[in-house]
C-alpha cells in the first residue's frame, strides 16, 4: 500500500503521485476525475482534475497512475491547501520534513491531520521556526503514539490531543486520566500480553463513560452547548466501541421511498446507517437529552405513563426508514455500494438483510418506579423492531463492562496461580 503514495519535493511544488494498488478497479480515480472532476485517494487527499500536473487521456493500456499538485512552497514551508485534505485552514509543512503516507494516513485511512484540525481553530504547522509550529520531535511523538488497531475510529481524538495539549489547547478530565495512563506504555511493554490487556481493556472504556458524563453534565447545564449533528457525531464515535460488531458509520444516506408519492419515487436520507463486519446495515437515530423526552409529564386518566411526542415521532421515523430500506432490496445495496465505496474498505458490500434500529435519546436517572415500569413496557413493545435506549442505559452498560472485564481477568489471574 505504501508504494501506492509518493511525495516528490520540488523548488516551487510539493507534488504526490498515486499509483494504484486495487488491481480489481485500477481506473477508479481516474473515471472519478473524468466524470465527476474530484476524487478521493485512501479517504484523505481529494484533488481535482484541475490538480493534475498533466492532463492525461485514458486507454486501453492506462494504469491509473497520476501526479498532482500537492503544495506550494512558501518560504521554509510547504502549503498545502485545505481543500485537498478537508482541513478549516491550509496545512503548512516544513520543506526539511521527510514526507511519506504515514505522515497522513493512520491505521483503517484514518486522516492524521483531519484528527489535529477537528481540535483546533488556528492553521497546522509542523516543524520549522514558526512560533505556532508543533516541533518535528512532538510530531513525531504522535505519529508513534497514534492507536493502530480498530478502536482508532472510536478514541484517536483523545491520544491527538495529548500529544498536542502544550500547543493548542485544554483536555477533559477524561482526557487527562488516558492520557496519565498512556504514559506508562514503555514501562508496560516488557510485561506479558496478558497484564498489557488487563491494565488497557478497562481503561478504554473508563474514558468513553467519562467522557458521555462531561457531555451530559455539559448540556445539562447549557441545553444548547452542542450542535444536533455535532452530538450524534461523537456518541456515534463511541457507541462504535460500546457495540462492535459495528465497524464504520455511514452519514446522510440517500435512500428512495416508493410508497409516500404514487407518481414518481422520493428521495429521503437518513441521518447515520450503521454498517456491521459483514456489511449488514442498521438504522440509528441520536437525539441530543432534553427534558421530558421519553414519557409524558403526568400519568393518564387510568394512572399510566404513555411515549413523550418526541418519541413516538423517533420511533415512527425509523420504521420509515427501515421499511424504505427493506422494500429497496438489491437494488439499494448496490446504490449505496457504489455511492459510499470510498467510505468502505476495498471488496466491502453493503447489505440490507431484515435491518433493526437502534434509537437513543434521553435520560432516565429520576423515573420513579412506575415511570420505569411503563418506559420499560413501552420499550418491550417496539423491541423487535428498535432498541430504545436512554444515555442512562449506556451508562449503565459501560459501568457492566467495566466490571466484568475486572471480573474475568481476576478470574484469569487466580487460573494462573493454580497452574
Amino acid at each position: 500500500m505504501s508504494k501506492a503514495i509518493k511525495f516528490i519535493a520540488e523548488q516551487d511544488r510539493l507534488l504526490l503521485k498515486y499509483q494504484p494498488s486495487d488491481i480489481r478497479d485500477p481506473l477508479y480515480v481516474v473515471r472519478k476525475l473524468e466524470t465527476e472532476g474530484r476524487a478521493t485517494i485512501r479517504k484523505v487527499f481529494t484533488f481535482e482534475s484541475t490538480d493534475l500536473v498533466e492532463q492525461v487521456e485514458s486507454n486501453e493500456f492506462d494504469e491509473g497512475e497520476r501526479t498532482f499538485v500537492f503544495g506550494i512552497a512558501e518560504g521554509d514551508y510547504f502549503r498545502i491547501s485545505r481543500r485537498i485534505l478537508g482541513l478549516k485552514q491550509d496545512l503548512l509543512l516544513c520543506k526539511q520534513m521527510p514526507l511519506t503516507h504515514k505522515i497522513f494516513i493512520a491505521n483503517r485511512d484514518i486522516s492524521i491531520f483531519g484528527r489535529i484540525d477537528a481540535l483546533v481553530d488556528e492553521p497546522i504547522v509542523v516543524g520549522g521556526n514558526a512560533d505556532v509550529a508543533i516541533p518535528l520531535e512532538s510530531f513525531d511523538e504522535l505519529l508513534a503514539n497514534f492507536p493502530t488497531t480498530t478502536e482508532l475510529t472510536h478514541y484517536a481524538r483523545a491520544r491527538v490531543t495529548g500529544v498536542l495539549k502544550d500547543y493548542l489547547g485544554t483536555m477533559s478530565d477524561a482526557q487527562i486520566k488516558l492520557d496519565s495512563y498512556l504514559n506508562q506504555k514503555k514501562s508496560i511493554r516488557n510485561r506479558s500480553k496478558i497484564d498489557f490487556i488487563k491494565d488497557y481493556e478497562p481503561k478504554k472504556f473508563e474514558y468513553v463513560r467519562d467522557e458521555i458524563l462531561a457531555m451530559l453534565r455539559e448540556v445539562e447545564a447549557t441545553p444548547d452547548a452542542f450542535k444536533e449533528k455535532d452530538w450524534q457525531r461523537q456518541i456515534v464515535e463511541f457507541l462504535l466501541l460500546i457495540f462492535p460488531k459495528y465497524v464504520a458509520v455511514l452519514e446522510n444516506v440517500h435512500i428512495k421511498d416508493f410508497y409516500s408519492a404514487s407518481a414518481k419515487a422520493t428521495d429521503r436520507f437518513i441521518d447515520l446507517l450503521l454498517v456491521d463486519a459483514n456489511g449488514n446495515v442498521d438504522v440509528i437515530e441520536v437525539k441530543r437529552p432534553r427534558p421530558h423526552q421519553l414519557l409524558s409529564r403526568n400519568p393518564g386518566s387510568r394512572g399510566n405513563y404513555t411515549p413523550n411526542g418526541e418519541l413516538s415521532e423517533a420511533v415512527m421515523q425509523v420504521e420509515k426508514y427501515l421499511f424504505h430500506l427493506s422494500k429497496w432490496g438489491r437494488a439499494g445495496e448496490r446504490v449505496i455500494q457504489e455511492k459510499r465505496k470510498a467510505e468502505l474498505p476495498s471488496g466491502f458490500d453493503i447489505r440490507i438483510t431484515n435491518p433493526k434500529a437502534m434509537l437513543i435519546l434521553g435520560r432516565d436517572k429520576d423515573f420513579d418506579d412506575r415511570q420505569k415500569f411503563d418506559f420499560e413496557i413501552i420499550k418491550r413493545k417496539y423491541a423487535n423492531i428498535v432498541d430504545i435506549m436512554t444515555y442512562d442505559d449506556l451508562l449503565r452498560r459501560l459501568d457492566n463492562i467495566i466490571a466484568m472485564i475486572h471480573h474475568n481477568f481476576s478470574k484469569l489471574g487466580t487460573m494462573g496461580g493454580h497452574a
